[in-house]
C-alpha cells in the first residue's frame, strides 16, 4: 500500500463521517450564505427605490453573475486538481495548479472586462429590458465590471483552499467581502454627508470595491497556505484548457438557461421582472446547504480518488447525497413558511400579484435542486467533466424550448417560467443520480471499478 493510500486510512471522515461532513460543510455554508445575503440586502435597498430600479438590478445582477459564473470552471478545476494532488501528498503539484489557474484567471478576466464594458448596453437589450430599466441596468453593469478581475482571483483562490480542505479561510474572506459590500451599499446607494446618492450605480460600485478588498486578502492567504510556483508548463496549460473547455460549455449552458429565464420574465413586465429577482435570490439562498455539501463532497471525493481509495469516495457520495436530499426537504418547508415575510420585506406591492404561484413552484423544486447540486460536486471530484457537460446541455436545451413556448404564448404566465426551471433541475438531478446508481456509462466511482493501486503492499 503506497504512502498516500496509507495516509487516507487516517482521514477523520472514515472514523466520524457525519461529524467530518458538518465540520467541513458549515464554514462553506456560512461563506456561501454571505453572498446571497448581500444580494438580498442589495435587493432590499434598491426595492425602496421602486419596481423599475429593482427590475434593472435583476437584469444587471443576473447578467453579471451569470457571465462570471461561466468562468467558475477555474475554481472547480483548481479545487479538484488541488484535492487530488493533496490526496497523493504532492504539495508541489498543488502549488503549480494554483499558480497556473491564477495566471489564466487574470488573463481571462482582463479580456472579459473589456468585452463587458464594450457591450454594457447590449446585454440589457438581449435580456428584454427597455426604457428606464435598460438605462439603469447598463449603468449597473459598467460599475460591477470594475470588480470582474477581483472576482476571478477570488474564485480560483477559494477553489485551491477548499481543495486542501481549508474551509475556514474562504469563510473569513467571504465575510469580509460582504460586510464591506453592505457598508458601502448604504453609502453609495443613498448617499452620506457630502457623498451623493448614486442609486443602482452605487450598488454596482460597492460590489466592485468589496471584491478587490477580498482579492488582496485571498492572495495573501493562498501564498501562505499553498505557495506560488514558477514551474508553469505549456502542457499543464493545455490540460487545464481541456478541462476548462468542458466546464466552460457546461457553465455556459447553465448561464444560457438562467439568462433566458430572466429575459422571459423581464419581457412580461417590470412586475414580473421584480418578482423574478426576489424569487431567484431566495431560491439561490435556500440551495446553499446543498451547495456546501456539494463542495465538501468534491474535496473529499477528489482526495480519496487521488489517494487511490475509490471505495471511500463511493462512501462519501452516498452519505452526502442522503444529507443533501434531507436538507432539500427542509428548505421546501422553510420557504413555504417564510412566504408572508418575503412578501412584506422584499416584494414591491405592484409585483405581489404575480409572485405567489411562482414562489410555491420554486419552493417545491428544492429537493430536486439539492440532488442536482450534490451530484455535481461528486462528479467534479472524480474529474467527470464531460458527463456533467452533456447532462447540463441536455437540461438547458429542454428548459429553453419550454421557455420559448411560454414566451410565444399570449396566455403564458410568469409561473410558467419557474415550471420550466423545475424541469431543467429535474433533468440534471436524474442524470447525476444515474451516473452514481447504478453507475451508467464509464462512471469513475461506480461499484465494481477497482481503485488504482488497490492491494499494493
Amino acid at each position: 500500500m503506497n504512502e498516500a493510500s496509507t495516509a487516507s486510512e487516517r482521514h477523520p471522515y472514515l472514523r466520524r463521517p457525519t461529524r467530518t461532513l458538518l465540520y467541513l460543510s458549515l464554514p462553506i455554508l456560512l461563506s456561501l450564505i454571505a453572498e446571497p445575503v448581500t444580494g438580498l440586502v442589495d435587493t432590499g435597498f434598491v426595492a425602496r427605490l421602486g419596481a423599475v430600479p429593482l427590475a434593472a438590478l435583476g437584469v444587471g445582477a443576473g447578467a453579471l453573475s451569470s457571465v462570471l459564473w461561466i468562468f467558475n470552471f477555474l475554481g472547480i478545476a483548481t479545487q479538484t486538481e488541488v484535492a487530488q494532488t493533496f490526496g497523493r501528498g504532492d504539495a508541489a503539484g498543488a502549488s503549480k495548479a494554483l499558480s497556473l489557474a491564477l495566471v489564466l484567471g487574470v488573463m481571462l478576466s482582463l479580456l472579459l472586462s473589456a468585452l463587458l464594458m464594450a457591450s454594457a448596453s447590449i446585454v440589457p437589450t438581449a435580456l428584454g429590458a427597455e426604457g428606464a430599466v435598460h438605462s439603469l441596468a447598463t449603468t449597473y453593469i459598467r460599475a460591477r465590471t470594475l470588480g470582474a478581475p477581483a472576482v476571478m482571483l477570488v474564485i480560483v483562490g477559494f477553489g485551491a483552499l477548499r481543495g486542501i480542505q481549508d474551509m475556514r479561510s474562504p469563510l473569513w474572506i467571504a465575510l469580509g467581502i460582504n460586510l464591506a459590500n453592505v457598508l458601502l451599499d448604504a453609502i453609495f446607494i443613498f448617499g452620506w454627508g457630502a457623498f451623493p446618492a448614486l442609486g443602482v450605480a452605487g450598488a454596482g460600485l460597492a460590489s466592485s470595491a468589496a471584491q478587490w478588498i477580498g482579492a488582496i486578502w485571498m492572495l495573501w492567504e493562498v501564498r501562505r497556505r499553498i505557495g506560488f510556483s514558477r514551474e508553469i508548463s505549456l502542457g499543464d496549460g493545455v490540460k487545464l484548457m481541456r478541462i476548462g473547455r468542458d466546464l466552460f460549455l457546461r457553465s455556459a449552458s447553465l448561464t444560457l438557461f438562467l439568462l433566458f429565464a430572466t429575459r422571459v420574465a423581464t419581457q412580461m413586465g417590470a412586475e414580473a421582472g421584480a418578482a423574478h429577482q426576489v424569487i431567484r435570490q431566495v431560491w439561490f439562498f435556500t440551495a446553499l446547504i446543498s451547495e456546501s455539501l456539494s463542495t465538501t463532497a468534491q474535496s473529499l471525493v477528489g482526495y480519496f480518488v487521488g489517494s487511490g481509495r475509490r471505495e471511500y469516495a463511493r462512501r462519501v457520495a452516498a452519505s452526502t447525497t442522503i444529507w443533501s436530499l434531507l436538507t432539500g426537504v427542509l428548505m421546501l418547508a422553510l420557504m413555504l413558511l417564510a412566504t408572508p415575510l418575503v412578501l412584506a420585506a422584499l416584494v414591491p406591492v405592484d409585483a405581489a400579484s404575480v409572485f405567489q404561484a411562482a414562489w410555491v413552484i420554486a419552493a417545491l423544486s428544492q429537493p430536486l435542486s439539492a440532488l442536482a447540486f450534490v451530484t455535481d460536486g461528486i462528479h467534479w471530484g472524480t474529474s467527470d467533466y464531460r458527463f456533467l457537460r452533456n447532462a447540463m446541455m441536455m437540461a438547458t436545451a429542454c428548459g429553453c424550448l419550454g421557455l420559448h413556448w411560454i414566451a410565444s404564448d399570449p396566455a403564458g404566465s410568469f409561473a410558467g417560467v419557474w415550471l420550466m426551471t423545475v424541469l431543467w433541475i429535474a433533468i440534471r438531478a436524474f442524470w447525476g443520480l444515474a451516473r452514481l446508481y447504478p453507475g451508467i456509462g464509464d462512471s469513475p466511482i461506480r461499484a465494481g471499478v477497482a481503485s488504482p493501486g488497490a492491494g499494493q503492499k
